[in-house]
């Protein structure tokens, strides 16, 4: 990683000690590059001020077969969330830039990142294999909340090798979406919900990623197998530090395990609070990078595995 690695500690539930790395930020959002990396895909965009909730996406079909062991984000402010996916049929169209709305995604995912995410490096021989011809797609939720007009280049940027991992590698989400927080009594009163999946099939996980928006204090991610609870990662929520937080070494997930991720929050709004895309929203989610890849889809391990509501 490019950046001083902070250890932060995760609980353990019977099984292993297994640490949870993450990784500061890096790459700013001043549009270089760094070394030994090459841009992928991204574009450039301009916000009014106090514009909220506004997408913007960019399609972009590979020349050469690209095979990747490393992403990172550049985020300037006023990008909330990048999502990178394949294209499939529900974002088909010709390549370039174009405005769109939050369903706009491939349902098989590449990455995401949001506030402060860090870096991410796949395991020796793991990572990503797009073919020549394979089209992807970058959706940028972007939020301007400052009393200023915004102006960026958002974009996602690889290290690449000249032969395929043997290993290829995917993010899923695992988490609930049909939820509501309610207005706290008393107030300042935390309220947590849980979601996940069992799985049916083996895997191996190496990073989680977080992710839950303002209202978020407390995110937490476990595993059961056999009776036997494991948690991977157990702490405080920060919105601008949307870290994946690398597993060292990786889990091994057997089929017919549980994946619990519980999510807490203290609701200061005086409103319920959906789930929902807005900052002003809500998500309980654990993305879960791991391998083999299965492309079974991207919400397979909530309680909407088909994909989330419109």
């Amino acid at each position: 990683m490019f950046m001083a690695a902070a250890m932060v500690g995760c609980g353990n539930g019977g099984g292993g000690d297994d640490d949870g790395t993450a990784i500061d930020a890096a790459g700013g959002g001043d549009g270089a590059i760094p070394a030994d990396y090459s841009l992928l895909i991204g574009r450039s965009w301009s916000l009014a001020a106090g514009a909220s909730d506004t997408y913007r996406c960019v399609r972009l079909t590979l020349t050469e077969d690209t095979f990747i062991t490393n992403i990172m984000a550049q985020a300037p402010q006023g990008t909330h969330h990048t999502v990178l996916s394949i294209v499939s049929n529900g974002v088909a169209g010709a390549d370039g830039e174009y405005n769109c709305d939050v369903a706009e995604l491939g349902t098989q995912m590449l990455y995401a990142s949001g506030l402060g995410t860090s870096p991410l490096d796949f395991p020796t021989n793991v990572g990503l294999r797009l073919p020549a011809g394979t089209q992807i797609h970058l959706n940028l939720h972007l939020y301007n909340a400052s009393d200023v007009a915004l102006d960026g280049t958002s974009q996602i940027m690889v290290k690449r090798v000249t032969t395929a991992p043997p290993m290829l590698a995917e993010m899923v989400f695992a988490g609930r979406i049909l939820f509501q927080i309610p207005v706290p009594n008393p107030a300042g009163t935390p309220y947590s919900t849980n979601g996940g999946c069992t799985t049916s099939q083996n895997f191996t996980l190496f990073a989680v990623w977080p992710h839950q928006h303002r209202l978020g204090t407390h995110h937490k991610f476990e595993v059961i197998t056999g009776g036997v609870t494991t948690v991977l990662h157990d702490s405080a929520y920060s919105f601008t530090e949307q870290n994946y937080y690398l597993k060292s070494p990786e889990i091994q997930i057997p089929s017919g395990s549980q994946i619990r991720v519980t999510c807490t929050w203290v609701n200061t709004t005086g409103a319920a609070v959906r789930f929902g895309e807005s900052s002003d929203n809500e998500m309980c989610f654990g993305g879960m990078y791991r391998y083999p890849a299965s492309n079974a889809g991207l919400t397979q391990c909530t309680d909407v595995p088909g994909g989330i509501p419109g």
